[in-house]
C-alpha cells in the first residue's frame, strides 16, 4: 500500500529460496506434493492482494537453487545428487504450471506472471575448440533456456529427461532475467561424458575487466547478449537483478552506467524490454556469504540497522527521473 501511495510498482516475488520449516522437513521441493502446495500458497496470496499487485514472480532463480542446494551441497539441504536437482527444478515447473491459471483467474487475467531466472553468458574458451563451443551451447540450454521453454511449450523440457506434460502451457506473461556476469567454458573432449565442461578461472581473453567482490566479471555487453537471446519467446522482458557487490562506490555507478547503455542498446534494436530493476535497494543477506557482500544503493550497518544513502542511489534515481542515461 505504501509503495502504491508512492506511485511505486510493486513487482512481488513468491518464493526466493527459502522454505517454511515444515515443508523443509518433509523434503521441500523434493517432495511430489510440494507442487499442490505452492499453488495453494500463490493463490491465497493473489487473493489477498488482488489488485494491488500487477506484476508476480512465481520463483526466483530456480536453477540456482536446484544445482547448489542438490548438487554441488553448497547451500541447504547439501546434498550432491544430479537427478535429484532435475527433480527440484521439475516440482519448481510443476509449481509454476498450477499456480498460473488459478492467479490469473483471480485476477480477472489483469495480472502479469512470470518467472525470475538466473542468466549466464556463457563463452567458450577457445573460439576456435569444438568440444569448448559444444559443451558452451550445452550448458547454455540447460543452465538458461531449459526451464523458460519448459514453461512455454508446458512440458518438461530437459535433455536426457522424459517429456513429461505440465498442466498449463504458454504460463508466462513475461520473462525476467537475474544477469550479473559471463562465464567462459572449456569443453572435455569426450562430451558424452561431460556435457558441462568447467568453468576456466581467471576468465581468459578478459583484458582489464573488472572483478566483483563476489569474484564475476563485469562484463555489460552479455547483458545485451541475454535479452537479445531471450526475445526468440516473444514475450515481454525484465531484468529483474542487475548489480555489483563492491565496498566502491564509484564502481557501483559506472557499472550502472554500463549495463544501462547495454539496456537501451537492446531497446534500440526493437527488443522487448520492459523494465529494469537493480540488485539492490538495501545491502542485505547473500547466502553462503552473509553481509560480507556490499549489493545495495542503501548501505546498512547490520549493527545499529543504520541506513545511508548511497551516491549511486542518487545517480540512479537522477537516471530514472530524467529517462535518460549519458553515455
Amino acid at each position: 500500500d505504501s509503495l502504491l501511495e508512492k506511485n511505486i510498482e510493486p513487482i512481488l516475488t513468491l518464493h526466493h529460496f527459502t522454505l517454511p520449516l515444515w515443508l523443509s522437513a518433509k523434503g521441500g521441493w523434493l517432495n511430489p506434493e510440494s507442487p499442490e502446495i505452492f499453488a495453494r500458497f500463490a493463490e491465497r496470496a493473489a487473493g489477498e492482494l488482488s489488485g494491488r499487485v500487477k506484476y508476480w514472480i512465481t520463483l526466483n532463480e530456480p536453477n540456482i537453487l536446484a544445482i547448489l542446494a542438490y548438487f554441488w551441497a553448497q547451500w541447504p539441504p547439501c546434498r550432491k545428487n544430479f537427478d535429484e536437482a532435475v527433480t527440484v527444478l521439475i516440482n519448481m515447473l510443476k509449481a509454476h504450471a498450477l499456480a498460473y491459471p488459478a492467479m490469473k483467474e483471480l485476477s480477472g487475467g489483469k495480472t502479469r506472471i512470470g518467472v525470475a531466472k538466473a542468466v549466464t553468458a556463457f563463452h567458450p574458451e577457445s573460439l576456435f575448440s569444438a568440444s569448448d563451443r559444444a559443451a558452451c551451447a550445452f550448458r547454455s540450454r540447460f543452465h538458461n533456456f531449459n526451464f523458460i521453454s519448459s514453461l512455454t511449450r508446458g512440458q518438461v523440457n530437459f535433455d536426457m529427461f522424459p517429456k513429461e506434460k505440465l498442466a498449463a502451457s504458454r504460463t508466462l506473461d513475461f520473462i525476467g532475467l537475474n544477469y550479473y556476469f559471463r562465464q567462459f567454458i572449456r569443453g572435455n573432449l569426450n562430451i558424452l561424458k561431460d556435457p558441462f565442461g568447467e568453468v576456466v578461472s581467471p576468465p581468459p581473453r578478459a583484458g582489464q575487466r573488472e572483478i566483483t567482490d563476489m569474484g564475476w566479471e563485469v562484463y555489460p555487453e552479455g547483458l545485451y547478449e541475454t535479452i537479445k537471446a531471450f526475445s526468440k519467446y516473444r514475450l515481454p522482458i525484465m531484468i529483474t537483478e542487475n548489480g555489483i557487490a563492491t565496498s566502491d562506490d564509484e564502481r557501483r555507478k559506472k557499472y550502472i552506467k554500463q549495463h544501462l547503455a547495454a539496456a537501451l542498446k537492446a531497446v534500440k534494436e526493437g527488443l522487448p524490454l520492459i523494465g529494469y530493476l537493480h540488485w539492490s535497494l538495501l545491502d542485505n543477506f547473500e547466502w553462503d556469504s552473509g553481509y560480507s557482500k556490499k549489493f545495495g544503493l542503501v548501505d546498512v550497518n547490520f549493527g545499529t540497522l543504520e541506513r545511508t544513502v548511497r551516491p549511486s542511489a542518487r545517480y540512479f534515481s537522477e537516471i530514472i527521473r530524467s529517462g535518460t542515461v549519458s553515455l
